[in-house]
């Protein structure tokens, strides 16, 4: 149901978010000021420096020129010198000092641009290790964000979103966000400084000149817009296609042995093979945009140095312009229109970060449906009373209930035994004491204080469970008992496998304890990660304990050790038992018999055999599933 809620989501189209996310992720570098101004301080030096060259060029080309005018002078004879110095604008000394030392200013002019070229590498080394420091730490506060967000978000959220798209979220599109931060904000920035500069060198120098070229820009920027404003929801759509794609890879992962059992291969192939397929049919709609964009920039480009070939052609010939002038002016003009060339580029990171940015910041503005009330107060240490006053529970808004005017009250100590067919509402019924969901309608009350008045960390430390789905992290055996109170000694872990009846399983491997799980323990049976789950709980010793058919994956022999020490265990406590077979369950102190939500027969195991068809059945349709092996052999 959630696969197809999800295709019908993904299906539908998305318009596009505009660049407002990328701008409110550009604020995470208020984070960094001192490192990203001084990167930014490193850029504007580096971008001087760079304008700085065509002057040196200018002036080793006039130098160069006048030294060639000074030695044809030289030929000139006296009396007609001072006219010829006066129609050049020349002095005396200023001939003398160019005849007698030609290169002098050529030297100076090749030693600047050397130095100013040492300056402008430094500073853009020292700029760019900077920025990419500055966007690896923007990266590292968005995953650490994600990931605390993802861990506080409820479970309702994770009803509605798969793994794999939030896998691609806190992974791809963070490093999408990250190398905008890192080089396409410095790209966009470098670009406004060499262009602004460069216009004013430009107006400076020729004024003429630069209004032949002035026109070209806006049809640049109109370009820039209408490119980003195409591309930005084309980029989205990648993303969305992509967090497909990693959601049947991270699923095939997760369940290859069932793909491998039920000979599925071809299948699961065909599927990831369309989902590819989709993937790459968008990026190559996204090739054709800029593959036609980027001839488009260059062609505009052209078109400007096309434009001062002609007209500074045109003013060099009519003297009003210098050849050390015209070529500073053709130099210069590949600072404007080497920023264009950019805007390929450039678009193509701000849309994908954009993008990025916004599926980033969905998970980040997510509401959390079961959240700490302001003015919620810490659960003292409790005695264990949990009484459930007309609960009613849905999972979506608009669907059916799950729960339905759910009732009863497990004192402290009470073994509370939950039995009832798949889906008449046991799971969710645990899962509302711990508050893993809000009720809809009632309250759930421990020791009095409603669950929703204190604090979710208050509640939870105080609940031992053990869920039917047997999770183990990566690490050793030691580290997953001790999961929830890694300050646990080796005598209390040793404690309470024994408790579990897990200490003879682990001592058997080579490093007992020290054994690692492998992934979501992998090296160990169900029977083993279900006992070690089950010492997990039982070190927190908690009040109240939750079993949701936690022997469901063991042997006969083993649920017989496992059930003899949770029946010691549970003294004391207030126990919830979801169990498949009753005969776990004979003992409880309270029975509740579920179907379709409502509780249909309360009681102890004699009274509800006499007073309940329901449990009789349910009895008696175990007791033949028992006896008929027992009859074939």
């Amino acid at each position: 149901m959630q696969a197809s809620m999800s295709l019908r989501r993904g299906g539908k189209k998305k318009k596009g978010v505009g660049f407002k996310p990328l701008g409110r992720a550009i604020r995470y570098l208020g984070h960094y000021k001192r490192m990203a101004v001084t990167a930014y301080v490193f850029l504007f030096i580096s971008v001087g420096a760079q304008l700085m060259v065509p002057q040196m060029v200018q002036n080793v080309l006039d130098a160069v020129i006048n030294g060639m005018i000074a030695q044809q002078l030289q030929q000139i004879p006296s009396q007609f010198l001072s006219v010829a110095l006066g129609k050049l604008g020349w002095t005396m000394q200023q001939f003398e000092t160019i005849s007698t030392n030609p290169e002098r200013a050529i030297y100076w002019a090749g030693a600047l641009i050397v130095l100013f070229a040492a300056i402008r590498g430094l500073f853009a080394f020292a700029q760019t290790y900077m920025s990419e420091s500055v966007s690896q730490h923007v990266a590292f506060d968005f995953r650490n964000d994600l990931f605390s967000k993802i861990q506080r978000l409820s479970f309702s959220y994770h009803d509605r979103n798969r793994t794999g798209q939030l896998m691609v979220r806190a992974t791809d599109d963070v490093e999408k966000v990250r190398m905008f931060m890192g080089q396409g904000l410095l790209l966009a920035l470098q670009a406004v400084l060499l262009l602004t500069g460069t216009l004013i060198i430009l107006a400076l120098t020729n004024m003429k000149l630069t209004l032949f070229v002035l026109p070209i820009l806006p049809l640049a920027f109109l370009l820039f817009m209408v490119f980003g404003a195409i591309s930005q929801p084309l980029f989205s759509e990648v993303q969305r296609r992509l967090s497909a794609l990693n959601t049947i890879l991270q699923e095939n992962m997760a369940g290859i042995k069932v793909v491998k059992a039920f000979v599925r291969e071809p299948q699961e192939q065909k599927r990831f093979d369309d989902a590819a397929e989709s993937l790459m049919n968008q990026q190559i709609r996204v090739s054709i945009i800029f593959s036609f964009m980027f001839p488009v920039v260059f062609l505009l480009a052209n078109l400007g140095q096309a434009v001062v070939l002609y007209f500074g052609g045109v003013q060099l010939i009519d003297g009003t312009l210098s050849f050390g002038e015209w070529q500073k002016f053709s130099l210069y003009l590949v600072y404007v229109f080497f920023p264009i060339g950019q805007l390929g580029m450039i678009i193509s990171m701000m849309s994908r970060a954009s993008a990025s940015a916004h599926r980033v910041f969905a998970i980040l503005d997510a509401k959390n449906d079961v959240v700490d009330k302001e003015d919620a107060s810490v659960l003292p240490p409790i005695r264990g009373d949990v009484v459930f006053e007309n609960v009613e529970f849905r999972y979506y808004s608009e669907g059916e209930p799950v729960l339905t005017d759910v009732s009863f009250e497990a004192k402290a100590g009470q073994m509370v035994a939950l039995l009832g067919a798949t889906g008449s509402g046991k799971t969710t019924i645990i899962n509302l004491i711990p508050r893993f969901y809000d009720a809809t309608k009632g309250r759930v009350l421990i020791d009095g204080h409603d669950v929703r008045d204190v604090t979710l960390e208050s509640l939870r430390n105080q609940i031992g469970i053990v869920l039917q789905e047997t999770t183990l992290f990566g690490g050793s055996i030691r580290d997953n008992i001790a999961f929830g109170r890694p300050d646990a000694t080796d005598e209390e872990i040793i404690a309470a496998a024994k408790a579990a009846a897990a200490h003879d399983f682990i001592m058997g491997f080579p490093d007992g304890y020290a054994t690692p799980v492998g992934e979501r323990g992998a090296t160990l049976s169900g029977g083993q990660r279900q006992r070690i789950a089950i010492a997990r709980a039982l070190l927190l010793d908690p009040r109240i304990l939750i079993l949701d058919d936690s022997t469901s994956s063991v042997d006969l022999v083993t649920e017989y050790q496992i059930q003899q020490a949770l029946d010691r265990l549970m003294k004391g406590r207030t126990s919830f038992v979801i169990a498949q077979r009753i005969s776990t369950v004979l003992n409880a102190d309270q029975i509740l018999v579920l179907e379709r939500g409502r509780i249909v027969a309360r009681g102890q195991h004699e009274d509800l055999m006499e007073n309940s068809p329901e449990y009789a059945e349910i009895y008696s349709s175990q007791l033949v599933e028992d006896i008929a092996p027992d009859a074939q052999n």
